[in-house]
């Protein structure tokens, strides 16, 4: 039993909105620990369509104001976190069946001008039979129109929180489950158990990998205690904390597939279904296309949620609809199913369930705080925390302002937001590299992709190559900073290496991780 003493607060969960809320109470002085029973953005925030976005559909539902905050974070984000948010194109061909021409310019103006748009361009009318965007549309949509949102790496800006939540001062805690916290007066006494057996479960940073195993139970005391536990939020509330909320979630899956690029350009395209849902159509990693997403009530086990052959139809025949080259299953080379934590607003149709958030804050006096959290997306999980945090203040009478709206993430400190200009400079010093290589370290790690590379100047300096792009020295560092424990963790949280490597080159990965795990502990 190890005993971590008292911290301020408490956060129980590794996705994004938790990772957020570590990061901002760590830069208001707070000390803080995270638990996160599995890795780092396991859960929801590595599953989603990978966009930041204001929720253009959502305007139908009248969430004007949550789509004007979300505008608005779209911007702030943009500016934070250059290396792995970028701007894209969205066509989205009319199909009057579904709605109305005026309605969608309505719709499109307002969300050119809600959130006090800067630096996207605005939304431009095409004729699908004259525009490139329109070679793959079927000929019967012959008009469309284009507007702008963001593309993001969603496991990645997870990561990044959570490193800048260690950076100041933050304990992160992967594998590492919140068992049982119990309320002693005006503080929490809560016991955490480990569920990882390879170094990094349990770290502050490098200095003090290696110390938790499976089974392995700490006690820490706090102040306060955050319930970011997403989908695991109501479990959290009655077997962890064993307390009362007044809200609850509603679990929604969403599916997404991903196909090769049917189409040339740099452009995604958003489609109208006949149920008026809409299905989003992006590039991904240059050659492939991601296809999502369903919107189906779930009640199963989040962890096992899983893509069924009804929802590979669906989005088909949603995107079939539409184009010249009908797509068939075998086109498929990967599907991945995520599960929404929305808010509970007794909405009959899972697509109309909002996306906004709430906080249940449960305390005794005044003291030792319980603040749970429903409902949220990825777009607004800093607002969130800022939020979040603002609502703690009574409890924490010592913390400092918000302060995340105008600092980078890191990696992404460079001058203007502008990552070309970056990447030119960055592919200047390291003119030995092949240029795919250098765009990856620069798009996954921004300006830290020195540290990285600490003076490797070549692919031959970068130790054993595993496949694709991915080299020992990217492994050696994901695992040495990032809490990297398995080939998993590498190729489908840190990294989307594992779309590359078949079956043989993940297992000799997993060997070798394993092999300097054990290493690792010999040493240690």
């Amino acid at each position: 039993m190890r005993d971590l003493g008292t911290v301020d607060l408490l956060v129980i969960g590794g996705g994004v909105n938790g990772a957020g809320i570590a990061r901002d109470a760590a830069g208001r002085g707070l000390s803080v620990v995270l638990c996160e029973a599995a890795d780092l953005a396991e859960g929801t925030s590595s599953r989603s369509g990978k966009l930041v976005h204001g929720g253009l559909r959502y305007l139908e539902y009248y969430e004007f104001r949550l789509v004007r905050e979300a505008l608005k974070e779209r911007e702030v984000l943009l500016r934070a976190a250059p290396h792995i948010i970028w701007p894209m194109r969205f066509v989205l061909p009319h199909s009057p069946e579904q709605r109305p021409a005026w309605l969608v310019r309505l719709g499109l103006f307002l969300y050119d001008h809600l959130g006090g748009r800067q630096r996207l361009p605005g939304t431009r009318s095409l004729d699908l039979r004259s525009a490139p965007e329109g070679r793959i549309i079927a000929e019967r949509f012959t008009r469309a129109f284009e507007y702008s949102d963001c593309w993001v790496d969603d496991s990645r800006l997870v990561v990044l929180n959570a490193l800048d939540a260690r950076e100041r001062g933050a304990t992160i805690l992967t594998r590492t489950e919140a068992v049982a916290a119990t309320r002693a007066g005006d503080v929490w006494q809560v016991t955490l158990r480990g569920r990882g057996a390879t170094p990094g479960a349990e770290t502050r940073g490098p200095e003090t990998r290696g110390a938790e195993t499976r089974g392995t139970e700490t006690r820490l005391t706090a102040r306060g205690v955050v319930n970011a536990a997403g989908p695991w939020v109501d479990r959290v509330i009655r077997n962890v904390t064993r307390s009362n909320a007044a809200r609850r979630v509603r679990l929604v899956k969403g599916s997404h597939i991903v196909t090769k690029k049917f189409w040339d350009g740099p452009q995604a395209y958003l489609f109208q279904n006949t149920d008026r849902r809409v299905i989003f159509v992006n590039p991904y990693l240059d050659d492939l296309a991601l296809i999502g997403t369903t919107d189906i009530a779930y009640e199963g086990d989040a962890g096992a949620v899983a893509v069924d052959e009804a929802e590979v139809g669906y989005l088909l025949d949603a995107v079939n609809r539409y184009v010249k080259t009908p797509l068939r299953p075998d086109d498929v080379l990967h599907r991945f199913a995520g599960v929404r934590p929305l808010l509970e607003d007794d909405a009959d149709n899972p697509s109309a369930v909002t996306r906004d958030y709430v906080f249940d804050i449960d305390a005794v006096d005044g003291r030792a705080p319980l603040m749970s959290v429903f409902g949220g997306k990825i777009t607004t999980f800093r607002e969130l925390a800022e939020r979040g945090l603002d609502r703690l203040r009574p409890y924490y009478p010592e913390m400092r302002p918000a302060w995340t709206a105008g600092v980078p993430l890191p990696g992404g400190d460079m001058p203007g937001a502008d990552f070309e200009r970056f990447l030119s400079g960055f592919r200047s010093r390291h003119r030995s590299l092949p240029a795919d290589l250098a765009r990856h370290y620069a798009r996954l790690y921004g300006t830290r992709a020195e540290r990285l590379l600490d003076g490797a100047a070549s692919a031959a300096e970068l130790g054993r190559h595993f496949g694709g792009l991915l080299y020992e020295r990217e492994v050696a560092y994901l695992m040495d900073e990032e809490w990297a424990q398995s080939a998993a963790d590498v190729l489908e949280r840190r990294t989307k290496h594992g779309l590359r490597l078949d079956a043989a080159q993940r297992a000799a990965l997993e060997a070798w991780i394993a092999a300097r795990s054990d290493a690792g502990i010999a040493a240690g």
